[in-house]
């Protein structure tokens, strides 16, 4: 068990510090019980932090603030990364990414081909929704949040300002991307994302 969690200890001091870590990580030095096992006790010795159910980090150390932890948008991607998922921020979230709302949400929540489940990160929570799959399609990064953050605006609320910001955002965006994006939108948000096309 002892030389398990040396092991562990060893090959988590060679990654950086800041890196996410999981469980799965470590599948070739013992059996799962025994990972959780060494990972309690390399979390009791102060090593790593969890910073999640199963998902744990040696912090990064700042001489002004001391520790930093991931976010939960770090979180959230290393989820993605790890199961191998598609993710869409949407609502709140996708407003905020895009800088049309200066509220951080204590709920991100995200649109997933995986499994539907609630991940607690600190004070915040990390939803995510099963969806079908035309709704995970988009291929820009910017063009596909500004389908999320429309829906959450709503037809018909979308003022000159939001409006303004989003056609110069859309314009960042590779217009390959874009034009296919603009396929998956609703007609309503059609109409807005090929402003961006014709100005």
């Amino acid at each position: 068990m002892h030389s398990v969690e040396r092991k562990i200890e060893k090959y988590i001091k060679l990654r950086p510090k800041g890196q996410l870590l999981f469980p799965d990580d470590f599948s070739e030095h013992g059996a799962s019980t025994a990972i959780r096992k060494a990972l309690q006790r390399l979390k009791e010795k102060g090593i790593i932090k969890a910073v999640a159910h199963g998902i744990y980090v040696r912090p990064k150390i700042s001489e002004y603030v001391g520790e930093i932890l991931p976010s939960a948008e770090d979180v959230a991607k290393g989820i993605a990364k790890r199961d191998r998922i598609k993710m869409v921020p949407t609502g709140p979230y996708a407003l905020n990414a895009l800088g049309l709302s200066t509220q951080v949400p204590m709920k991100l929540v995200f649109l997933t081909d995986g499994a539907p489940r609630i991940i607690k990160v600190g004070k915040r929570t990390i939803a995510l929704k099963k969806t079908s799959p035309k709704n995970l399609l988009a291929k820009g990064d910017i063009s596909g949040l500004v389908i999320q953050a429309l829906r959450d605006i709503g037809n018909g609320n979308v003022t000159k300002e939001e409006l303004a910001k989003i056609i110069a955002l859309l314009k960042q965006e590779d217009p390959t991307k874009l034009k296919h994006d603009i396929t998956l939108a609703p007609e309503w948000i059609k109409k807005i994302m090929k402003l961006a096309l014709h100005e």
